[in-house]
C-alpha cells in the first residue's frame, strides 16, 4: 500500500480510465469492464475490502439504482414494441414530410427525445436517425455521433435533468439563474453538431414533392413518446410533492408513464401474446440491467474513495489556478464516471467552498457555469456514458470511430465555456 499511496490521485484516475477503455476494446462485457474498473479504483485509493463490499451493496440496493434499471428496461421494451409493430417506420414516414431539410431532420428527432431525461434515451432516436439517411453516404460512426450529440443538447440547463436540480441545491443558486447562465450552450451545441453534418458525405434530398404534410398523422404515431414525456414528468412532480421523503418519486412517475405507453402500443397495434413474451424475455434486458448496476457501483466507489477531493488537493498544491481546477476536476470525474450526478455530487461540494475561501464568491455563477460545462463535456467523452454505449452498440461502431467526430465539438464547448467565463467575470467585476 505504501507504493500506491505515493502515486498521485490524478495518475490513479487516468490509470483507471485507461483500464476500462482497454477492457472495452478487448471486447470484455461492458458490465464486467465497469465492475473491474470499480475494484481497481477501490484498490488504488486504498479502500478496505469491507468498505468496498459495503459500497457495492449500498449501490446495488439503492432505490435510485433499482429505479434506473427498471426505467432503462422499460425504455428498451417500448422501443422494441414500437419497432416490432411498425410504429417507428410509420412515425418516420409521417415525420419526413414535415421538414424539407434532411440535416434538420437529423437534428430535430434526437433533440425531441432529449427533452425526456431518461437514462439510455438514445435507443429511442437511433432507429429513426438510421432510417432518415438510409440512402446517404454518412458513415455509421457519424450517425452514432449525431444521434448521441443532439440527444444531449438540452442537458446543460433543462430543469428536468437531476444534475441541474442537484446543482441548485449544492450551490444555493436559483434555478432561474442557472437556466439563464447555461441556456446559451444549447445553441452552441446545435451549431457544433450541425457543422459535423457538413463535408464530403452526401445526404439524400427530400423525396416528398409536397413537404406541407398534415401534422396529425405524425402526432398520432408519437403518442407513446408524448405519454412518457408529459404525463411521466407530471406524475413525477406530483409524486415528489405528495411524497417528498420518497427518493425515487420522479422515477416512479416515469415508470408508470412508460408502462402506460407500452400498454398503449400493444393495444393500438394488436401485439400478440407471443410477441409480448418475446420482447419481455429478450436477454438484452438482463445484460442492460447488469451494465447499469456496474456503472452505479463505480459511481458509489468513486464517491466513497474521495478520489475527487484527493485530486483537488493535488491541483491546489501544484498552484494550479482556480479556473483550471474548475475545468480539470469535473472533466476528469465526468470522463471517469460517465454520469452527470457523479461529477455534480462529487466536485461541487469541493469546489464551491474553495471558491468562497479564495474570495471569489461574487463570481460563483460564472464558476458554476464553467464547472457544469466541463463536467458535461467529460460525461460526453466518457466511455462509461450509457447513451454513448447504446448508440454505438445500435450502429455497430467502435468508440474510436465515434471519438473522431466527438472530440472537436466537445473541446470547443469547453473553449466556449472559458471565453464565456471571461465575459461573465468581467461583467460582474465591472458591476
Amino acid at each position: 500500500m505504501t507504493l500506491l499511496e505515493h502515486i498521485p490521485a490524478i495518475v490513479k484516475m487516468i490509470m483507471i480510465f485507461f483500464l476500462v477503455l482497454i477492457c472495452i476494446r478487448k471486447k470484455l462485457s461492458l458490465g464486467n469492464a465497469f465492475l473491474l474498473g470499480s475494484l481497481f479504483l477501490s484498490l488504488l485509493f486504498g479502500l478496505k475490502p469491507q468498505t468496498t463490499l459495503t459500497s457495492i451493496f449500498t449501490s446495488i440496493t439503492d432505490p435510485k439504482t433499482l429505479s434506473i434499471a427498471v426505467v432503462v428496461s422499460l425504455i428498451l421494451v417500448l422501443s422494441s414494441s414500437m419497432e416490432l409493430a411498425g410504429q417507428m417506420q410509420r412515425m418516420l414516414k409521417n415525420f419526413k414530410g414535415l421538414v424539407a431539410s434532411p440535416r434538420l431532420n437529423l437534428v430535430i428527432f434526437p433533440a425531441l427525445i432529449g427533452l425526456l431525461p431518461m437514462p439510455g434515451g438514445a435507443v429511442f432516436s437511433a432507429p429513426i436517425v438510421k432510417e432518415l439517411v438510409m440512402r446517404s453516404k454518412l458513415t455509421e460512426a457519424k450517425l452514432s455521433f449525431v444521434n448521441y450529440w443532439f440527444r444531449h443538447i438540452w442537458e446543460h440547463w433543462w430543469p428536468l435533468y437531476p444534475g441541474i436540480l442537484l446543482t441548485t441545491v449544492i450551490t444555493e443558486i436559483s434555478l432561474l439563474a442557472i437556466i439563464a447562465v447555461m441556456c446559451p450552450f444549447t445553441a452552441v451545441a446545435v451549431w457544433l453538431g450541425y457543422r459535423a453534418l457538413k463535408g464530403p458525405d452526401s445526404l439524400p434530398t427530400n423525396d416528398n414533392k409536397n413537404p406541407r404534410r398534415p401534422l396529425w398523422p405524425f402526432i398520432k404515431e408519437l403518442v407513446p413518446i408524448l405519454v412518457v414525456i408529459f404525463p411521466g414528468l407530471g406524475l413525477g412532480v406530483l409524486l415528489s410533492k405528495l411524497f417528498p421523503a420518497l427518493p425515487v418519486s420522479k422515477e416512479i412517475g416515469l415508470i408508470l408513464a412508460l408502462c402506460m405507453a407500452i400498454a398503449w402500443v400493444w393495444y393500438q397495434n394488436g401485439t400478440s401474446k407471443k410477441q409480448i413474451f418475446s420482447t419481455l424475455t429478450n436477454p438484452q434486458l438482463l445484460k442492460m440491467i447488469y451494465m447499469i448496476v456496474a456503472i452505479l457501483i463505480f459511481k458509489g466507489i468513486l464517491t466513497d474513495s474521495r478520489a475527487a477531493a484527493a485530486i483537488s488537493q493535488e491541483l491546489i498544491q501544484m498552484h494550479i489556478p482556480l479556473v483550471l481546477i474548475a475545468v480539470v476536476l469535473p472533466l476528469l470525474v465526468g470522463m471517469s464516471s460517465g454520469i452527470v450526478i457523479a461529477f455534480v455530487g462529487s466536485t461541487l461540494p469541493i469546489l464551491v467552498p474553495m471558491i468562497h475561501s479564495l474570495g471569489q464568491a461574487p463570481f460563483l455563477p460564472a464558476y458554476v457555469m464553467l464547472i457544469l460545462v466541463s463536467g458535461f463535456t467529460g460525461v460526453m467523452l466518457s466511455p462509461m456514458h450509457l447513451c454513448f454505449l447504446l448508440s454505438n452498440e445500435y450502429f455497430g461502431v467502435t468508440l474510436g470511430s465515434v471519438y473522431r467526430y466527438l472530440w472537436k465539438p466537445c473541446f470547443s464547448l469547453v473553449a466556449a465555456g472559458m471565453v464565456y467565463f471571461g465575459i461573465l467575470h468581467a461583467l460582474w467585476g465591472w458591476m
